[in-house]
């Protein structure tokens, strides 16, 4: 019998990440009202060489020296978000990596990465990304089609949100990275 191939785990301290050359890093559980999770700030101080993607016909640079990256781990969730900011402290996109779950262990935040992502860019631009990963897990048996179907049903959750303005992690990006800025400068 051949073994099982196991879902993705990801590690928020992301520090096996050699693209950062410099860095610094602080993470917080936080239960506001709003949220309920672990939280955290990485600061790319000096990168090897900027990070950029492209969406349509647009490129972003995600990643350059002086960017900061939030993650929000929210606890009971099928979602991780990472709001990613340039040296200026202005919103590049937020990308909403769909997962089974979100946890903690061995001193930093994890989620089990269910394949689907979501871009939102501040123009308001949505992209659905990764459709592809997810139908070869289904097929290669990595999820099963429980798993599928709730990756799916999150994109369609959070859409919805985004849409009417109800996804509360995009509202608390700022506050969040205050938070964590004040943390970081102690």
């Amino acid at each position: 019998m051949g073994r099982l191939k196991m879902l993705k785990r990801k590690d928020g301290k992301r520090s096996d990440w050699k693209r950062i050359s410099k860095r610094s890093y602080v993470q917080s559980l936080i239960e506001t009202e709003e949220f309920k999770g672990h939280a955290t700030l990485l600061h790319a101080i000096q990168v090897s060489h900027p990070l950029n993607v492209r969406y349509g016909g647009k490129q972003v640079c995600i990643l350059d020296n002086g960017y900061m990256w939030l993650q929000q781990f929210p606890s009971n969730a099928h979602h991780a978000v990472t709001i990613m900011f340039d040296a200026d402290g202005n919103i590049v996109q937020w990308y909403i990596d769909i997962c089974l779950q979100n946890g903690f262990s061995n001193g930093s935040p994890w989620w089990e990465d269910l394949f689907l992502d979501i871009v939102l860019l501040p123009s308001g631009d949505v992209y659905v990304m990764d459709a592809d990963e997810l139908e070869d897990a289904l097929s290669q048996g990595i999820i099963d089609k429980k798993q599928y179907e709730l990756a799916w049903e999150e994109v369609e959750t959070l859409k919805a949100k985004m849409s009417t303005g109800d996804f509360e992690l995009i509202k608390l990006a700022h506050q969040h990275k205050n938070t964590l800025m004040n943390a970081m400068n102690n």
